[in-house]
Formats: structure tokens, C-alpha cells, sequence
């Protein structure tokens, strides 16, 4: 039924009608044969009985080819497999030796190769490699011989075996595409509807505590920069949301340290994708968010910050840079015997643990700099 259909099924459905069709149809023209030849055959019982087993698996196939799931296809299909080749083995059994001298195709003829192109459908590429090769051993230990026709046959097994298996890896890839690309478009469509209702109750309240804050200075001051902050993070994931990890689970490292960017913070990564797994990417971005959360707190709410991101092939790496007053020496060391482990380890701990390193350059006059190095390669997942 085509409600038991999951998404990536759906994209196969033709494959699986036309290998119906193509298998009525050879069935049809097999039976033809057969008939026409019957007093031929070695053992004419025995090839109307074979026939008979072609037509009900016929039938049987078609009903779980069209209706089943992609999980029972594949086993069908595997299954399939096993009857092809138990059809094709009854070949000496049933025609006589001068049929098979005389180049009398087997039993099944062409109707065998549909059970190659099954399990083409149902696993891509290497299925139909594996399945032409497994029905031509099939074809070759039934004949019990190699000439020109079984070349011919063997040559043509393999070919279909590989246009189907690629046509379905294709169509797979292409489905899972289209469903990221349809979930993205949903997401947007949610965020800006959630922008519409929110735009002006929560964000304005923010801005406007943030700007109070500013000008009243002291807790209130530390008060508004929370805010600000909450107002920016509302304000990106309203309009940027997250960075969808891919297929392999990665993400673009670049493009979510770009929903970082603010009319105070300016964010500079390669065109092209720097992709990390993504529980790298989210720890990552959680680094650059505490340095760009401390430069607000101790610069003040109008502090300018860039964030630079580079792609060295080996390793990552990404700069948070102030245009504040820098830190004393010693005032690091001093908060973390103090037990305020902001740095320590929401940055630190967050970075060695990627088996990475972090340093802090800064000084009287001349701002902070955060650089942190992670490498592409061994990163925790």
C-alpha cells in the first residue's frame, strides 16, 4: 500500500514498476517459448513445472515489489536471487544435450536477469554487481559450458546490473538531498513566522534593556549586557537557525560561527565549507562565543570583535580578537585560584579536549587575542 512507503522509498517506484513490467513480459515471452518447444525438451513435465514456478513467483514478487518497504524489497530481492538460480539449475535436467549444443537458451531465459536488477534496486551499485554475478555463475554452472552466447549473456548481466544499481544510488542521494532541502525550507518558513510574533514584544524589550543598562552603568550595566546578549542569540536563531549537519554528520564550521556576526562582531571564514563533525562544531562555536561573552562583560557592551576563521589543511584555526585594554598579567592565574574557571574551562577544557591548543596574546593597549588550533584529523566526534 503507498502509505507503508517511507520517503526514500518513493523515488525508487518506477525502477520497481518497470522491473515488473519487464518481468511479466519475459515471462510471457519464456512461456511462449517453452510451449512452442515443448516436445523437445528432455523432460517436458519437468519444464512446464519450472514454468509454473516462474509464473507464481511472478505474481508473488510483484505483490511485495510494490507494496513492501525498502527493508522486506532487499530481502525479496535476496530471495529472488535464490529462486532465479534454483530455476536456472534444473537447465540440464530439462533440456536435452542437443539443445544445449544447438545454443537453446536456459531455463528462465530472460526472464532470470530480473532478479539481478532487484537486488540493484534494493542496493544500489554493489547489489547489482553482486547479483549479475552471482545469476551468471548461475547461467555458466547450469550450461556447463563458456561460448560466445554465454559471454554475450554474461557481458550483458553485468551491464544491466550496473546501469539499474547506479540509476538507484542516484535516486537515493538525490531523495535524501531533497528532504534536507525540504526540512531547511520548513525551518525557515517556522523562523519567520516565530520573527513575525516576537519582533516586537521580546526583541525590542531586550534592546531597550540593553541601551538602559548602558546608560545607567553598575549591576544595571551587567544587567543590559545579558540582555544585549540574549537580543543577538535571538536575533540568529531567528533568522539563520543552526547549521544542518550532513549525511556523514559534519558540519560547516564557518557558517556557524557566522551566525555569530552582530553590528559588533564581524565573522571572516573561507567561501568554501570547513566541515568537522558536529559535536566539534558546536564546541568550537561554544569557545568563540565564551571569548566574544568576555570581551562584553570586561571591554563593555560596545566592544568591537572579530573572529577569523582559517583552513590549514591539517588543522583549524580561529581568532577572536577585542579592541579593549587587554588583560593584566596574571589576572587569568588570579581567577582561576579564585574559582571564577570561565576561561579555564569553557575554553580551555573545551579545546584540549579536542586534542587542540589555545592561547591568549594580549596586553596593555592592544586588546585580546584568542587563537585556537584543532585539528581536522582525530577530532572527537
Amino acid at each position: 500500500m503507498p502509505g507503508t512507503l517511507s520517503d526514500m522509498d518513493r523515488p525508487l517506484e518506477p525502477l520497481w514498476r518497470g522491473l515488473l513490467v519487464y518481468r511479466v513480459l519475459t515471462l510471457i515471452s519464456v512461456s511462449v517459448l517453452v510451449l512452442v518447444r515443448l516436445d523437445d525438451y528432455a523432460a517436458p513435465a519437468g519444464a512446464l513445472a519450472v514454468l509454473a514456478v516462474m509464473t507464481v513467483w511472478t505474481a508473488l514478487t510483484a505483490h511485495g515489489y510494490l507494496s513492501g518497504p525498502s527493508g522486506r524489497r532487499g530481502r525479496l530481492a535476496v530471495a529472488d536471487l535464490v529462486v532465479t538460480t534454483g530455476v536456472m539449475a534444473t537447465t540440464p535436467f530439462v533440456l536435452t544435450p542437443a539443445q544445449l549444443d544447438a545454443g537453446i537458451p536456459g531455463m528462465g531465459s530472460i526472464w532470470t536477469p530480473g532478479a539481478a536488477l532487484a537486488c540493484a534496486i534494493a542496493f544500489g551499485l554493489r547489489g547489482g554487481v553482486a547479483g549479475a554475478l552471482v545469476t551468471s555463475a548461475a547461467l555458466l554452472l547450469s550450461k556447463g559450458r563458456l561460448g560466445t552466447a554465454e559471454l554475450g549473456d554474461v557481458q550483458l548481466l553485468v551491464l544491466a546490473g550496473l546501469t539499474i544499481g547506479f540509476a538507484s544510488t542516484v535516486l537515493r542521494r538525490w531523495a535524501e538531498r531533497l528532504r534536507g532541502a525540504v526540512a531547511a525550507q520548513a525551518a525557515a518558513a517556522e523562523r519567520e513566522r516565530l520573527a513575525r510574533s516576537i519582533h516586537d514584544g521580546v526583541l525590542q524589550v531586550l534592546a531597550h534593556v540593553r541601551r538602559r543598562g548602558a546608560e545607567l552603568g553598575g549591576g544595571a550595566g551587567r544587567l543590559g549586557v545579558l540582555a544585549g546578549e540574549q537580543e543577538v542569540a535571538l536575533r540568529t536563531l531567528l533568522t539563520g537557525g543552526s547549521v544542518a549537519a550532513d549525511a556523514a554528520g559534519r558540519r560547516d564550521l564557518g557558517a556557524a560561527l557566522r551566525a555569530l556576526t552582530s553590528s559588533l562582531v564581524t565573522v571572516s571564514a573561507p567561501a568554501h565549507p570547513v566541515e568537522l563533525p558536529a559535536a566539534t562544531v558546536d564546541e568550537l562555536v561554544a569557545v568563540v562565543r565564551a571569548a566574544l561573552t568576555n570581551a562584553a562583560v570586561h571591554v563593555g557592551a560596545d566592544a568591537q570583535a572579530w573572529v577569523l576563521v582559517e583552513d590549514a589543511g591539517a588543522t583549524v584555526e580561529i581568532s577572536v580578537r577585542d579592541d579593549g585594554p587587554g588583560i593584566p598579567a596574571g589576572r587569568l592565574a588570579e581567577a582561576e585560584e579564585q574559582g571564577r574557571l570561565g576561561v579555564a574551562r569553557s575554553m580551555r577544557g573545551r579545546v584540549h579536549e579536542l586534542g587542540g591548543t589555545i592561547d591568549c596574546d594580549t596586553g596593555p593597549g592592544r586588546g585580546t587575542e584568542w587563537i585556537i588550533r584543532v585539528p581536522t584529523a582525530g577530532v572527537r566526534t
